[in-house]
């Protein structure tokens, strides 16, 4: 499956295919903010696309990634289990509670989740 746009709890989000490209620059997520300007409100990233990177927080690569989802005032949804990358960094804990606190990024462990925490409207 491609990337595409879907309606989930009423909301429109750009759901992004498992088995696409990675995202390893903040260029690439670029792409998919561009993508989602088609008319999505909220980005979900399978996890497994992240580079690496992403889940080591001293690499900075996730704080650009989100902020550039900020600066464009989209929501960014990372999907998928994060359990071994939680397992290794108690800052990234700490910014996964934090984040899903709030409503510009969340951390869900599958679409299901996603449609529940959209449906609650949080």
């Amino acid at each position: 499956m491609a990337d595409v746009i879907q309606e989930r709890a009423g909301v429109q989000v750009l759901v992004c295919d498992p088995a696409g490209p990675p995202v390893a620059t903040t260029e690439q997520a670029l792409d998919l903010i561009g993508a989602a300007f088609a008319g999505a409100e909220v980005v979900a990233v399978p996890a497994d696309r992240l580079d690496p990177d992403f889940f080591s927080l001293g690499t900075r690569f996730a704080g650009e990634i989100m902020q550039k989802f900020v600066n464009y005032r989209l929501r960014l949804v990372i999907v998928g289990d994060i359990t071994a990358h939680l397992a290794a960094s108690s800052a990234l804990r700490a910014l996964v509670a934090e984040s899903n606190r709030h409503d510009q990024v969340w951390f869900v462990p599958d679409l299901a989740a996603l449609d529940t925490r959209l449906s609650a409207g949080t």
